[in-house]
């Protein structure tokens, strides 16, 4: 394929805030390129500067995705389409300030899908396996129309980390039950 329709299709794809693919989307975009073209195609955006390979399998478009706000959540998105995914464990309970720690480079996400962790040059994503249902789960997320990924209730993140049986010991309680009740209780 030639480099300008590479960036062509990638610039129209940016617009719509799209700025991290897998190999199989950005495959999807060429379906009549011989797969060795492609693979040259993608060779030459790396060495451009065009695309960043951040790990194995999954690629942004450097210029669009600098501008984005969650990277990570972005690449993680990316990582695991086809599964549901949601922001739990310790980066929940850290924006939620139930926990002091704040997780830097390092996200924490549930995943219908199978645990792994990915270094990016953006941090480190650790998904971590749920049993649980979409249904169960849905009622207990919440979506930000800003963010790729919903974010786990202040109960499921922490019932999330009793069930994955991770460190609870860092979890104020004062503050998470402070919140618990401010939510039940709005003024």
């Amino acid at each position: 394929m030639k480099y300008y329709l590479l960036s062509q299709r990638l610039d129209l794809l940016g617009e719509y805030g799209i700025a991290a693919f897998s190999t199989k989307m950005l495959r999807s975009y060429f379906p009549d390129e011989p797969e060795v073209s492609f693979k040259k195609s993608l060779d030459r955006g790396v060495k451009s500067g065009m695309l960043e390979r951040v790990c194995r399998g999954a690629y942004v478009y450097s210029r669009e995705f600098r501008r984005q706000i969650h990277k990570l959540e972005s690449i993680a998105v990316v990582l695991r389409a086809g599964e549901f995914s949601y922001i739990s464990l310790e980066s929940a309970l850290s924006e939620y300030s139930v926990i002091s720690q704040m997780l830097l480079n390092h996200l924490t996400v549930m995943t219908t899908g199978r645990s792994q962790t990915f270094q990016t040059p953006y941090g480190t994503i650790e998904f971590t396996h749920t049993s649980r249902s979409e249904t169960e789960i849905l009622d207990k997320v919440i979506k930000q129309p800003e963010r790729p990924l919903r974010i786990a209730s202040p109960e499921l993140a922490l019932s999330d980390l009793r069930r994955v049986k991770r460190n609870t010991q860092m979890v104020d309680m004062d503050v998470y039950e402070e919140i618990i009740r401010e939510k039940n209780n709005p003024l």
